[in-house]
Order: structure tokens, then C-alpha cells, then sequence
């Protein structure tokens, strides 16, 4: 049977190696190029999966940890109920959240133009459980770079479909476990367990919502790969405009390497140290070669810098001949520095982040919103009381129930709750109620009256809500 992967026989070595206009994993005929990434050794991909263990851990306890009864962090976005280190966001804290993310865009400009594409290559979720969790399953199962090209190469053997089929099941089971512990970073861990013990008939959005998950992951693990670095990530793509000649790139020093040359134990004077071996493109996990410069498609993985490194030192060459450093670095000998351009970007995110945290530290815990019913006048009460009717919305972030009652502040009259003596507002919830204001009418001496209302638990005056009483004036 043909090979389900395209170019699966075909060599490194007979591929265009010039430099191209196209994505490395897209052949002429604009086909998919599968790649076989061979596994890398090193320094940098022992540090990385040390790395990569400790990212584990966090993905999967973070959701268990509770700071006074709240997760950590949660992100529900269909209830609109988001909670930061134990602080609980709702929709009226929109402008901190905004001004959050802003803070957050701006640090990854900052971040990119200093160091690259660290990011993506160290601690992005994709890279980490692409290339140090699935991509070692598979080097597991499947075997090594070799034998999965020929693998793919053969027909529908019992073997072939014993691996593959293993493979797949494997994937698919470990996608449906990560997006159990997805979903609890969107819904929680009680909500989830709640899922997974109670009647599926109770819980079938949750079910859905699971099984769905499971499929995205397993789609981007086990087939799209690669590709949501090169095609859908916009960080990739926006990485010309982000990163200069001073930033810091997994960089090829072609002044040291070139011209190319084959290894030979006789020293020739005219070649560079590049042995031309291409294990650079074999162990890329987007098929490129570093050789061409930096390419949208890198993520600063090290994984060229580890065998660039190992094919050195077997030919008593010094290493770093693929290595972290800039582009002016490798052409002047120029060393890393701190720019103009992010001295600005610094500038800026200070100042974003002192706005933020001021914002942060002068928030209400108890927040409200006070207007006039909708659709309702004045009323007069006897013959020297006019009330208006008012709703309130209420939101607690604190982690107690508080129960709300309300008074005026600075005038005569009186503030009556609809329905009992006070609005409860339950911790981390939202409530909300309905209340008269009377005033005397000799008091009411506009059509439109300014007034203050305090809002108070127990004796302790927690805000001051401002509204307008509607009356009439005697002519």
C-alpha cells in the first residue's frame, strides 16, 4: 500500500536546500510534508524536559489548589466568573482585565524583542506536551526517526496497524485526560467531579464539552502538530516585526561555518566548520533549516544546537556553532544588550502596571449598581411623601455572605427594602433587590433630585451610591 505520508522514503539530502518562499512542512505541489523528527540529545533537551516536568506539575495541580475556598485560578467564561491568584473578576471589572491583558501583550513585545522565541521553545503548552510528552510516546511505540519512515512506508501490516493503532488509542486516552483537567481550570474541580460521579444524564453539556476537548486535543497532537505553531499561532507570524538584530534567536554563526564542507581528517584551510551533515534538519520539529536564518517557523527549540554541538565535539571542533545569540552578535561580534526599543517597552509596561495595580488595590470588594426601576414615576404617598422605586444589582467578591441594607446620606427620608430588611449577597455571588425611597415633599424642590445613598453591612459603610429621584414642584 502507498505511504499515508508524503516524502515518507524520500532523504533530507535530496530535498531543495536553497533558500524558500514556502513553509518547510508544504512540498511543491502544496502537499503536506509529514515530519520524522530524529530525537535530540543534549544539554538543552535535558534541561528542557526538567523543564517540561515541572510545567506538568503545574498544569495538573493548579486546579486543586484553593486559597479560602476559591481555586487559584479559574476561567469560566460561560458564567462571565474569572479568579486570579484567589481574586474573583466578574463583568465590572472588564477595565481591569482589559487593562490586564494590554499589560500582558505588552510584556510579550518586551519579552520577544529581548530574548526570541524562549518562550516557545521552553515553556509553551504546545512545544511541551507536543514535543516532551507525545512526540516521546511515539519515539516509544513507533520507535526511532528511521523507523517511522519506514513504517509509514510499508503496507497495512499486522505490525504496522499494532503500532499505529496503539499509538492512537494511547493519544487518545491522554487527550481525554488533559481535557478533564482543562476543563477544570474553565468549570473547577468540584463541577468536574460532579461530571464524572453523578448520572450522565444530569451533565450532558458537561459530557460534551469533555468529549470535545479530548477530540481537539487528540486532532492537534496526532495529526495537525507542527502546524498550529506555523499556521494558526499568530506568534509565530508576528515574530518579524517583533524581534530585531539585537534579540536573542537560536542563530547559525554562518561566518564560522561557511563555506560547508564533508568531514575529512585532513584539515582543509578553505571550509567552514559546517559539516553539511544536516542533522540540524533532521532533529527539527518543524522540518527547517537553520542554516537559511531565522525562519517564522523555528520555536527556539535547541534541539540544532544539541546535535550541532555532538557533531563538534566528534570532530574536535569547538561547539556553538549553532547557538543562542543575535543577529548582529554573529556578524560584528556584537554582545546582547539592552536596547533603546526595549528600554521603551519597559517604560511602558511600568507604567501600564502601575496603573493596573492601583486599580487593583483600590477595587471593591462589594460592588453595586443603583437605578430607577425602568417604566415607573413617582409615587405619592399620603399627602406629604413622594417614594420612588429602585433596583440594585449587587456583586460580592468576598468570602462571606453579606447581608445589605441602605440608607440616605445627608437628606431626610428613608430607605425601604422590598421583601424583608436587608438584600443577603452571598460570597463569590451575585444578588439583587428592590427598595422605595421616600422623601418628604418639601424637600423634593426639582422635577430631577441628586441624592446618596450609603450602602452598609451592619454598621460599616462599605460604598456610597449616587441616583436621581424623580418629583414634581408645586407652582
Amino acid at each position: 500500500m502507498a505511504s499515508t505520508y508524503p516524502d515518507a522514503n524520500k532523504s533530507v539530502k535530496e530535498e531543495d536546500v536553497s533558500f524558500r518562499d514556502r513553509l518547510a512542512t508544504v512540498d511543491d505541489a502544496g502537499k503536506r510534508k509529514w515530519i520524522f523528527a530524529q530525537k535530540p540529545k543534549g544539554k538543552f533537551y535535558r534541561a528542557r524536559t526538567i523543564c517540561s516536568w515541572f510545567f506538568f506539575l503545574l498544569f495538573i495541580g493548579l486546579p486543586f489548589v484553593y486559597v479560602n475556598g476559591r481555586p487559584l485560578f479559574l476561567f469560566n467564561f460561560p458564567s462571565a466568573r474569572f479568579i486570579l491568584f484567589g481574586k474573583i473578576f466578574w463583568p465590572q471589572d472588564f477595565f481591569i482585565l482589559g487593562l490586564g491583558m494590554v499589560a500582558f501583550i505588552i510584556f510579550i513585545i518586551l519579552f520577544t524583542a529581548a530574548f526570541g522565541r524562549l518562550f516557545c521553545g521552553w515553556v509553551c503548552p504546545q512545544t511541551i506536551f507536543m514535543e516532551m510528552f507525545f512526540r516521546k510516546i511515539e519515539y516509544w511505540i513507533e520507535g526511532s526517526a528511521a523507523e517511522q519512515k519506514l513504517l509509514a512506508g510499508e503496507g497495512w501490516t499486522v505490525k504496522k496497524i499494532r503500532k499505529k493503532g496503539t499509538k492512537h488509542i494511547v493519544f487518545f486516552l491522554l487527550s481525554f485526560i488533559i481535557a478533564n483537567i482543562f476543563l477544570a481550570y474553565i468549570i473547577g474541580v468540584k463541577e468536574l467531579y460532579k461530571i464524572i460521579t453523578e448520572p450522565v444524564s444530569e451533565h450532558i453539556v458537561g459530557l460534551f464539552s469533555l468529549m470535545l476537548f479530548s477530540g481537539i486535543f487528540y486532532a492537534v497532537y496526532a495529526y495537525f502538530r507542527e502546524q498550529a505553531c506555523t499556521v494558526v499561532c499568530p506568534y509565530g507570524r508576528l515574530q518579524s516585526v517583533l524581534l530585531d538584530k539585537n534579540s536573542m534567536i537560536v542563530a547559525y554563526d554562518y561566518k564560522r561555518g561557511e563555506p560547508r564542507g564533508k568531514y575529512s581528517k585532513v584539515a582543509k584551510v578553505d571550509l567552514g566548520d559546517c559539516l553539511d551533515c544536516f542533522q540540524c534538519v533532521k532533529v527539527c520539529p518543524t522540518g527547517i533549516d537553520i542554516r537559511n536564518g531565522t525562519q517564522m517557523e523555528c520555536v527556539g527549540c535547541t534541539a540544532c544546537i544539541d546535535v550541532c554541538d555532538t557533531m563538534m565535539e566528534k570532530t574536535s571542533r569547538p561547539t556553538g556553532l549553532i547557538r543562542y545569540a543575535s543577529e548582529n552578535g554573529i556578524e560584528t561580534g556584537e554582545k546582547l544588550h539592552y536596547s533603546t526599543r526595549m528600554k521603551l517597552y519597559t517604560l511602558l509596561l511600568g507604567i501600564l502596571v502601575m496603573i493596573l495595580a492601583t486599580m487593583l488595590m483600590t477595587r471593591k470588594d462589594v460592588d453595586a449598581t443603583l437605578m430607577r426601576t425602568p417604566g415607573m414615576l413617582y409615587q405619592e404617598r399620603g399627602k406629604d411623601t413622594l417614594t420612588n422605586l429602585y433596583d440594585v444589582k449587587v456583586v460580592n467578591k468576598t468570602y462571606k455572605d453579606v447581608p445589605l441594607t441602605f440608607r440616605l446620606e445627608e437628606m431626610n427620608g428613608r430607605v425601604e427594602i422590598v421583601g424583608g430588611n436587608h438584600i443577603l449577597v452571598h460570597k463569590d455571588g451575585q444578588g439583587a433587590g428592590s427598595f422605595f425611597i421616600a422623601l418628604p415633599k418639601n424637600d423634593v424642590k426639582k422635577r430631577t433630585t441628586v441624592i446618596r445613598v450609603g450602602m452598609y453591612n451592619g454598621d460599616e459603610k462599605i460604598d456610597e451610591l449616587e441616583t436621581k429621584f424623580l418629583g414634581f414642584v408645586d407652582e
